[in-house]
């Protein structure tokens, strides 16, 4: 029994020592997490601070402080634009050695029957840099002395969708910020009325949709807001029939503080975001309809962007269908009057370039759209002084084939198929060394020779060009500090005046 008893007092007095220690451990963690619940809400409760964050220093001095990113969602054949190859011509019809083809995988293209395709295009070089343009680009044509192209791109994936999310996120991966949500979060808006990043579409819309502007794990303020170019920019954006302002402010101061108390309890940035969210509509609803507006723009700037045009007649709809030149050509309009606005990031999408077909007269049919009101929208900039702070890049998710399409069911070969090893995309102002051709591919097209750059590389340089350290601009998620390039991406100095 002395035994059995000492057995059973000494178990008592473990259980208790454990007792104590766990209440007081649990004591401590939540004085601990109250510490750093009060941080998070001295950082995080006020929703125009998360929000708005106006004028954040960069890194370094820059020029670069708003962009214009032009996104030609398919992939525009730079073969027949940006990068002639009298070679192809040469060969057209021959197909390549087996060595070229045999670990690359393809689309659509059959690598047994596949042969080069050249194209029908005539070149020749502009300005006083001698930077060569396609027959289809006269209008970009007198831009080129204003900027800078590259033809050594090249990017890791062959499929649209992921091609796509790199080239908007920095790699291949849902729930990713793209470089437009990273680019506002970095630096804030200077627009009080407006979205830090907006979006305009034409076109049948992108395959990769609303993933190529949303906000990742960044705050869901940073994502892009999509305005239409036609009609109310944004569904639901007017009051209904019957509400008056005052009474929709009352409404919304009430839900403010229902918001804000939860805020205060739960420190949740998303709160903020949907609180200042609620505040940015309620100013849009007079700026956005000012915004499209054109009627106080000359005649002479409609018709130099092309607002009033008619579509040429073309028996395809991978274009988008009818009307898209006058959309596309405000599009570029309402880029400029929203860059005057203070917009940070202006996302202007076309879909689709994918011209695995009939490549000639669809790509000539889209060249005609984005030409004219692309070239207006730089010269607007320049005259009005705001092209040495606006950086317009061109780009699409990859390139396309110097071999012709020649996939199963198809009788003649009149297209290309996705080329990830080497494609061109341009930039404009913002810093950019203009008149410089960068990066060269070989005779054929089918590789980089010269300056190889990729996705990371771009979007490293891009973000140097806002005065941001691209190592720099970190979100902590899960545990990481999370950027836009990964654990890739190396700045070109070579593309900074």
């Amino acid at each position: 029994m002395p035994d059995s008893a000492n057995i059973l007092n000494a178990l008592h007095a473990a259980q208790t020592r454990r007792r104590f220690l766990h209440s007081a451990g649990y004591g401590i963690g939540l004085a601990a997490l109250s510490q750093l619940m009060g941080n998070a809400k001295a950082a995080e409760t006020s929703a125009d601070a998360v929000i708005l964050q106006s004028g954040k220093p960069a890194h370094v001095p820059s020029k670069a402080k708003q962009c214009i990113f032009i996104f030609l969602e398919g992939a525009p054949s730079q073969l027949d634009m940006f990068d002639p190859k009298p070679k192809l011509n040469e060969l057209n019809g021959q197909p390549l050695p087996e060595s070229l083809t045999k670990e690359v995988r393809f689309a659509f293209i059959k690598k047994e029957s596949a042969v080069l395709m050249g194209s029908k295009r005539v070149f020749t070089k502009h300005g006083e840099s001698g930077m060569v343009f396609s027959d289809y680009l006269p209008h970009l044509a007198t831009c080129a002395d204003d900027m800078l192209m590259v033809r050594s791109m090249h990017t890791d994936q062959f499929n649209h969708h992921p091609a796509q999310l790199s080239l908007q996120c920095g790699r291949p991966f849902f729930n990713l910020p793209t470089a437009g949500a990273w680019l506002t979060y970095g630096l804030g808006s200077e627009s009080q009325d407006l979205p830090g990043y907006v979006v305009l579409s034409t076109g049948r819309g992108t395959s990769g949709g609303a993933s190529l502007w949303q906000s990742g794990f960044l705050p869901s303020t940073y994502a892009g807001v999509l305005l239409r170019s036609q009609g109310e920019p944004v569904l639901n954006l007017a009051n209904p029939p019957g509400l008056p302002p005052s009474l929709q402010r009352s409404g919304l101061d009430a839900l403010r503080s229902l918001n804000q108390s939860r805020l205060e309890t739960v420190a949740d940035p998303e709160i903020a975001s949907r609180i200042a969210s609620y505040e940015l509509a309620f100013r849009m609803q007079s700026a956005a309809p000012e915004l499209t507006d054109l009627s106080g723009e000359t005649q002479a700037t409609l018709e130099a962007y092309g607002v009033n045009r008619k579509d040429p007649e073309i028996k395809a709809s991978r274009g988008g269908g009818p009307g898209q030149y006058p959309a596309f050509s405000t599009s570029c309009l309402l880029a400029r009057r929203l860059i005057e606005r203070g917009v940070r990031f202006v996302q202007i999408n076309h879909a689709s370039w994918d011209h695995h077909s009939n490549l000639d007269n669809e790509l000539q049919h889209n060249c005609g759209m984005a030409d004219q009101p692309v070239a207006a929208l730089i010269h607007d900039l320049k005259q009005r002084g705001l092209l040495d702070s606006t950086l317009i890049v061109w780009a699409g998710e990859f390139g396309r084939t110097p071999l012709g399409e020649n996939r199963m069911g198809t009788g003649t070969v009149t297209g290309r198929d996705h080329h990830p090893s080497a494609f061109s995309i341009w930039m404009a102002g913002g810093g950019v060394k203009a008149g410089l051709t960068y990066g060269a591919t070989d005779e054929i097209g089918w590789s980089i020779t010269e300056n190889p750059v990729h996705i990371n590389d771009f979007h490293a340089t891009m973000l140097q060009l806002f005065g941001i350290d691209h190592l720099r601009l970190t979100h902590r998620h899960q545990g990481l500090d999370a950027r836009l390039t990964g654990v890739a991406g190396h700045v070109i100095p070579e593309w900074i005046a």
